[in-house]
């Protein structure tokens, strides 16, 4: 596995999931909206720790830096 995320990429993800936490927790989201939001939250965690995506591989996507040779 290639990585595929970049810095600000893994940032938004994770805030984004700590977000939705915060929203479960302090009980804004419930029911069945609320066990998507958090299984997308877990989902966002995991790939930003991993630095790799699964959807964006079939796109070629990636939001890494590229090295710059000099």
């Amino acid at each position: 596995m290639k990585p595929n995320i970049g810095t600000i990429d893994k940032t938004v993800r994770i805030f984004v999931a700590i977000l939705i936490a915060g929203l479960y927790f302090a009980q804004q989201i419930s029911g069945i909206a609320a066990i998507i939001l958090l299984i997308l939250a877990g989902i966002f965690i995991v790939t930003s720790f991993m630095g790799f995506c699964p959807l964006y591989l079939p796109f070629g996507i990636s939001t890494r830096e590229k090295k710059r040779n000099i």
